[in-house]
């Protein structure tokens, strides 16, 4: 519910954010808050859609997603973090334009707004700090960008006012874009690692392989598969080779996974002299020290 009530506060806040700057931006003649406000506006967008997201990522499992609906939270965070890339290109393409053409702006109305702008989005990244699904890690990457565009913003108008130097506006919002095209595209590569169902970053799956063989009665472990819905619940599902195929068996093997963070585990049980069904099988068993071939 926290994360849900956060993206909420954030998306209200920058929505009315962007339609302030939107007048400020005609009052002032400033090309730079007007384009701001497209961008805000363009966040407001994605944090909505965030928000819907992740309520529906939170329903229970059903006949039709048996796993649940976690991943509809990083569906979330790909959409948003998508948008930030495309809108910091589309920043600093514009900043390119104005580094030849610089514009003359009215940098005292800047200022008052680069106060209010930094204010606002300082308690709108402070409200959704501290998050743990990845679509918040957006939302929030979000409103931290926005900050250091007001702070930047309002460094500008000072600077500009002093001396005139009209380049410092598009220089600084080129700086910015990158520093949030940076941050984004690591986003985007953990949401696209879940998708490609890749093993969770924080399991050493040979590790894994290794504490389950070193438990009494276990002969051998294989067709071993890791996965995370969410990059917080992680699956697991093994096979693994006993003569002592009983339920104390498998508690044993379910509480060495649960310190790997791993949360639901399907076991196959298999005697020792029973052939693997599985040829694809072989692959995790050199994984765990069967046979080297190389």
């Amino acid at each position: 519910m926290q994360t849900q009530k956060k993206i909420l506060i954030a998306f209200l806040l920058n929505l009315f954010f962007a339609i302030f700057e939107f007048i400020g931006g005609i009052l002032t003649g400033s090309v730079a808050i007007i384009s701001d406000a497209v961008h805000d506006l363009g966040d407001a967008m994605s944090i909505g859609l965030s928000y819907f997201l992740e309520r529906k990522s939170k329903q229970q499992p059903d006949e039709h997603y048996t796993y649940g609906y976690s991943r509809y939270s990083v569906l979330g965070g790909l959409i948003t973090t998508v948008i930030l890339l495309a809108g910091s290109v589309f920043v600093i393409f514009n900043a390119i334009t104005r580094l030849v053409d610089p514009v003359k702006i009215d940098y005292d109305g800047m200022m008052i707004f680069a106060v209010i702008g930094v204010f606002v989005n300082f308690t709108a990244a402070y409200t959704t700090r501290g998050g743990d699904s990845i679509n918040q890690k957006a939302v929030n990457l979000h409103m931290l960008e926005d900050v250091l565009g007001w702070a930047v913003v309002l460094v500008g108008a000072i600077v500009m006012r002093v001396t005139n130097w009209y380049i410092l506006d598009p220089l600084l919002s080129i700086a910015i874009a990158m520093y949030i095209f940076y941050n984004a595209f690591k986003n985007l590569k953990q949401v696209l690692d879940l998708f490609l169902e890749k093993t969770p970053a924080n399991i050493e799956i040979n590790q894994l392989i290794k504490c389950l063989k070193a438990l009494e009665g276990v002969v051998d472990v294989h067709h071993v598969h890791l996965w995370s819905l969410d990059g917080q619940h992680h699956y697991a599902t093994m096979h693994i080779v006993t003569e002592n195929q009983n339920p104390a068996m498998k508690k044993r093997v379910k509480e060495e996974l649960s310190k790997f963070d791993i949360e639901h585990v399907t076991i196959e049980f298999e005697s020792s002299h029973e052939q693997c069904s599985n040829v694809s099988c072989t692959v995790t068993h050199e994984l765990s020290g069967g046979h080297h071939h190389h």
